[in-house]
């Protein structure tokens, strides 16, 4: 049997205010041990203590923290000054703040791994390797299969989501103008179609809209569509672009086969272009799962190797 750990906050407060933002962290595990920061996913997601399980108590520092408008920091759903490159920006003064000079092995799944990748080409320097799952390169194919393909495999549920859009606006476009209105009602019609299609893909019995919206599910929805319709703020197929920056990087790539939210190709390509990279496919459909997480704790740490 693995001995995996009850994770323990042993610090957490808030970054210094910029922008009109106070970022959330804490942090886990030994003060003295690798460092190992952690990206959640989303956009609109939030640090979970349990990301920090899968490390040793003794061996590894594991630093969480929430997104711009997301989870405990402050402002929720605020998205102003809420960029990629703000959170990146944020990620950098996170490890500042803590005097970290090590470096770092990122974690990351879905948006997280996005973080992780963009955070690695830009800070090298400050990265030791990348434990990587649910890969979203955030490029054309990526968004191109969100709001285009996936109707191939949806098509009753897509339909729904463009019943009453005109079509010179794209999918985001629409329901950033709903989720951004003063309307409550709308707000919420947003969250509960728009903001719950990610949750639909790999149903087989998809429920497009939640019997109940609650301000969280409207503050993570404004945030992840508001991203989706800026293209994530990112040049095209940005990450690959750039990957020459981090082809020395140990990398560890787990993800579903059948993944209807971040098709495998993603990931594969990725793999492809990271010659010190492991890709493990998972033989589970959907985006998350009871397989896929004891496969990402178990190839952690064989790769780890703890």
């Amino acid at each position: 049997m693995f001995n995996w750990f009850a994770p323990k906050v042993f610090n957490q407060g808030y970054l210094p205010e910029q922008d009109g933002h106070r970022v959330f962290f804490m942090e886990a595990g030994n003060p003295s041990g690798q460092p190992v920061l952690v990206f959640h996913g989303g956009p609109g997601g939030c640090a979970r203590l349990h990301h920090a399980a899968v490390f040793g108590r003794r061996k590894f520092r594991v630093i969480l923290f929430d997104q711009r408008g997301c989870g405990r920091s402050m402002s929720a759903g605020e998205t102003m000054h809420n960029t990629t490159a703000d959170l990146l920006n944020d990620a950098a003064r996170l490890l500042d703040f803590l005097q970290i000079r090590q470096k770092a092995i990122l974690l990351g799944g879905s948006w997280g791994s996005t973080l992780a990748l963009l955070f690695a080409e830009k800070y090298p320097e400050r990265v030791k390797m990348l434990l990587l799952s649910k890969i979203f390169l955030a490029d054309e194919t990526a968004t191109g299969w969100a709001d285009e393909v996936s109707g191939w495999f949806y098509p009753d549920t897509m339909a729904e989501l463009r019943r009453h859009m005109p079509d010179n606006v794209s999918l985001p476009q629409y329901y950033a103008d709903m989720v951004n209105s003063r309307n409550l009602s709308e707000q919420v019609k947003a969250a509960s179609l728009y903001g719950n299609y990610e949750r639909v893909l790999g149903q087989l019995v998809p429920n497009l809209e939640k019997t109940e919206v609650t301000q969280d599910d409207v503050n993570a929805a404004r945030i992840y569509i508001n991203y989706a319709a800026a293209g994530f703020m990112l040049k095209p197929d940005q990450i690959m672009c750039q990957i020459d920056k981090i082809r020395h990087l140990p990398a560890l790539i787990v993800h579903n086969r059948l993944d209807m939210v971040c098709p495998l190709i993603g990931a594969w390509r990725l793999h492809k272009a990271l010659p010190a990279s492991k890709l493990v496919i998972v033989p589970e459909k959907g985006h998350v799962g009871p397989l896929h997480a004891r496969t990402l704790k178990k190839e952690i740490r064989r790769f780890l190797e703890i």
